[in-house]
């Protein structure tokens, strides 16, 4: 592998692989992310490999090994170029039905196929609606490359950014483009990144470092993950031309001990980088010495935050300190760092390319470009969504994610993960940006979307994601430390039916202490899924508390189950499924659940047949008084 010593050399390479290229060659994509990998999309590309070599075939027709394609629901997917046929959910027994049937026979397999709300199959990937409302600018060349694979990168214009910055920009051209494009920090804070660049360059001292934020660990939210495993030279170009433009020669790829693939993906990136003398000393034949290590984090989600990430690579707990001077100035072993997340990276070679205003065309007026989603939850569609900034929550939720699951009715949707708010239907036209979801006691975060339906209990939401944050607290300071704990004691007593009507005043003292007092942004934002759910679902938690009930009939100790005796069958299913023995009854004698005994668990109701329907579940009402032992069913 011949050593990269000029742009001449580069343009050269690039031509090299486009020309080896045939656009009229089948070439089949299989998605290789992590959650096709769950659904065996590596035995479906073994199978493919083996069929192909069986049928002679493997010269004629090129297998292709890709990142996330984002439909994860539906994986394995596989896309067949140059026609984009686009098979979802495809297992290897269906590996040489294709190669036969569409490969060689030219048909199309209609049963693996997407099939659209009027019943018609979709055969193309971009008509498919969870796609064709999107806007893929980041996340779009994750199904066209192979994350190990160099040559594809640089085929598609890998690098040609970095190319321009080092021979046609100076550094201060570099971060003049980025603030024009007002680049926001895409990791959660919002913070524009040319001014930070720009802080970082100014700051004194001649050693200064970039890092690259892959410490994802908001619950549902994988974005960063599937970019960094799909596209690794996105982000490791956008690293190094804001390290052109800071004055840094050392970089730092953060990145979660529980991405494997990630690692395994980045880290052969970084060697074929440095077998083409991308990264080591005078890149391209300048005088731009550039080198990045990758370090493995623990796991915790307070190292996510800056100074915290920080101190983690020093080899210290990752804890975070004051802000009184910012990292930019003084952050790894006090020298100048700059830190943002992996999305933020890779919208970097684009503004290069396409310029500022290109990018200032897409998106609202404070909150520029587009954004990758994690939509998940009781959503039709879950999976990557990349949708330009101030698209609204409606289009998102019921043109990419297809409605609410099982034609249940939409209740309040998540942003910003568990420190993010939650949103009422009547903001579901709200244009989602960094000011407006703020504005709605919510965040942008770093893009974990949850969709909720009538049957959750939005108390209970706010309790588990308190439960989450206190367990994520590095302790360090009291306002989080000891905030979240009694915001959570008060949750859990609301949730068991012991409420009193002051809770909610002390909810919202404990909000505002943590918010004005708490060290970082994990404890100043952990009040928001609380004091959100109260703003717009008040009447939710004056039930629990005045009422003792749960209308959603999740909050266990406000529920009952209850054996209808005119619909009881006396079939035993209920008596021999239950865990715990609290079914009294017997064969042809109506059941009855003895409330002292039952643990509330929920399974006489999902074993009840459907055609019966003898279980209810019950919240906040007098229970029935029970059949009397020995009634026999009519």
């Amino acid at each position: 592998m011949p050593k990269l010593k000029s742009l001449l050399d580069l343009e050269e390479l690039r031509k090299g692989i486009i020309a080896s290229k045939d656009p009229s060659k089948q070439c089949i994509t299989i998605c290789s992310g992590t959650g096709c990998h769950a659904y065996a999309s590596e035995k479906v590309a073994d199978t493919f490999a083996s069929e192909l070599e069986q049928q002679g075939l493997s010269e004629k027709i090129d297998l292709r090994r890709t990142g996330c394609h984002g439909f994860c629901e539906r994986g394995p997917i596989v896309v067949i170029f140059p026609d984009e046929i686009c098979y979802l959910s495809v297992k290897p027994d269906d590996v040489s039905e294709i190669v036969s049937e569409t490969l060689v026979g030219k048909k199309i397999i209609e049963r693996l196929l997407y099939v659209g709300d009027d019943g018609k199959p979709i055969t193309h990937e971009n008509d498919i609606p969870f796609y064709k409302h999107q806007i893929r600018l980041v996340f779009g060349d994750n199904r066209l490359i192979n994350p190990q694979s160099i040559e594809d990168y640089i085929g598609l214009g890998g690098y040609e950014a970095l190319g321009k910055v080092l021979f046609e920009m100076t550094p201060e051209d570099v971060i003049e483009v980025v603030k024009k494009a007002n680049l926001r920090g895409r990791g959660g804070g919002g913070f524009p990144a040319g001014i930070k660049w720009e802080t970082t360059r100014n700051a004194p001292g001649d050693a200064k470092y970039v890092i690259v934020n892959a410490d994802e660990g908001d619950p549902g939210a994988y974005m960063d993950r599937s970019l960094l495993e799909g596209n690794p030279h996105s982000v490791l170009e956008g690293l190094m031309i804001g390290a052109y433009a800071i004055g840094a020669n050392q970089g730092y790829i953060y990145v979660r001990q529980e991405y494997p693939l990630a690692v395994e993906n980045v880290g052969v990136a970084i060697e074929q980088m440095r077998e083409y003398g991308l990264l080591g000393e005078k890149i391209l034949g300048t005088g731009f010495d550039f080198d990045v290590i990758v370090h493995r984090g623990a796991g915790a989600f307070v190292s996510g935050e800056s100074s915290a990430l920080m101190t983690a690579i020093e080899g210290r707990v990752g804890e975070p300190r004051p802000k009184y001077i910012r990292t930019a100035v003084s952050g790894i072993h006090g020298r100048p760092s700059n830190l943002n997340n992996v999305e933020t990276w890779s919208n970097v070679p684009l503004i290069i390319k396409h310029g500022a205003k290109w990018f200032g065309g897409i998106g609202t007026e404070g909150s520029k470009g587009t954004k990758i989603f994690s939509l998940v939850g009781k959503v039709n569609n879950t999976g990557l969504v990349e949708v330009p900034m101030g698209m609204p929550l409606r289009d998102i939720i019921y043109n990419i994610g297809g409605g609410i699951r099982g034609d249940k009715k939409f209740k309040a949707v998540q942003t910003g993960g568990p420190s993010g708010g939650v949103i009422p239907e009547s903001l579901l036209n709200l244009p989602v940006d960094f000011d407006e979801l703020s504005k709605a006691g919510s965040m942008m975060g770093s893009g974990g979307m949850i969709v909720m339906d009538e049957d959750t209990c939005v108390v209970d939401v706010a309790r588990y994601f308190l439960d989450f944050l206190a367990d994520e607290s590095c302790g360090k300071c009291i306002p989080c430390r000891e905030g979240i704990q009694q915001m959570l004691v008060v949750l859990n007593r609301i949730c068991e039916g012991t409420g009193r009507e002051e809770d909610l005043d002390t909810l919202a003292d404990l909000g505002d202490m943590m918010r004005d007092c708490a060290l970082c942004a994990l404890g100043q934002s952990a009040p928001n899924p609380v004091l959100s759910t109260i703003q717009y679902f008040k009447e939710e938690y004056e039930e629990h508390i005045q009422n003792h009930r749960c209308p959603a009939g999740v909050c266990k100790e406000l529920i009952n189950y209850y054996i209808d005796p005119e619909k009881c069958q006396a079939c035993m299913i209920c008596m021999r499924n239950c865990p715990v023995g609290a079914i009294d009854g017997g064969k042809n004698i109506v059941h009855v659940v003895i409330q002292e005994k039952c643990t509330k668990c929920g399974t006489c109701l999902e074993v009840c047949p459907p055609r019966f329907g003898a279980v209810s579940k019950l919240s906040g009402v007098e229970i029935p008084e029970a059949a009397a032992g020995g009634i026999k069913v009519r």
